[in-house]
């Protein structure tokens, strides 16, 4: 049975992936900093799908959180990750110079430093066995200038194309995830006021993890799901940055 290590793994976007792969016959390893909340997803997932779920409480804003994480992804007593989600993050309601300094400083960790330590940890023993996945979960804000999520976003895609680049052998993949709007718990828990954005732009975090599935599958090193986000992305190419720029301040806020 593969297994597979999913961060941020009680809601949203990491929930639905515990899902699809629970439902694909992986086991899996939760990780996310509420144990109460993870024990009860565990149970969920192993009454539903019959597979193996371990629990791993960690605040990956934290270097003992990420040491707990990294410990666990290296192949360890013959225990191996077969496919790495980087879906742990966050926002912040406010613009860039109003957040306090920390608050920037603690999402740059769990944006960057954590998929960096992670995809790290995990890389060396999938291209030992020739074989593996990592999913970086980014953002369809990483093609906008919105702050410094979009900022950490955009970090990620790189990274994630550039890991993809180095790595050469075909079965081992590092792919950056990049969807629009989802129906989660992502803004509510940030308090952002989403009422602007227009009912079409919302997608579904089990579709999202379904196309992800598929994309890594097919050794895209990005994929942004729906048809929707593709042509925003690329129209947004041929958009001057500060225009985009200014749009996407203003999507979704009041």
């Amino acid at each position: 049975m593969p297994t597979a290590l999913i961060t941020g793994a009680t809601a949203g976007i990491g929930a639905a992936f515990a899902r699809r792969l629970a439902a694909d016959g992986f086991g899996l390893v939760l990780v996310a900093r509420d144990e109460q909340r993870l024990g009860e997803a565990a149970d969920r997932l192993k009454l539903r799908y019959g597979v193996s779920v371990e629990v791993l409480p960690a605040d990956l804003a934290t270097d003992e959180g990420l040491a707990r994480v990294e410990s666990r992804l290296r192949e360890n007593d013959g225990r191996q990750v077969d496919l790495l989600v980087n879906n742990a993050g966050f926002g912040h309601p406010g613009a860039f110079l109003d957040v306090p300094v920390e608050d920037e400083l603690r999402m740059l960790k769990v944006h960057c430093e954590a998929v960096l330590r992670l995809t790290l940890a995990v890389l060396p023993g999938m291209r030992r066995r020739g074989r593996g996945g990592v999913i970086n979960v980014a953002s369809v804000a990483a093609f906008f200038t919105r702050g410094t999520y979009s900022a950490s976003k955009a970090w990620v895609v790189n990274f994630s194309e550039s890991t993809a680049v180095e790595i050469r052998e075909p079965r081992v993949r590092v792919m950056a995830l990049c969807p629009g709007f989802v129906r989660t718990e992502f803004h509510e828990r940030a308090s952002m006021d989403m009422s602007g954005v227009p009912e079409f732009l919302w997608l579904d975090a089990d579709e999202v993890a379904r196309v992800a599935m598929r994309d890594l599958a097919l050794g895209r090193r990005v994929s942004v799901p729906d048809a929707r986000y593709k042509a925003i992305v690329a129209v947004g190419k041929f958009v001057p940055r500060g225009l985009a720029g200014a749009v996407s301040a203003r999507l979704g806020r009041r």
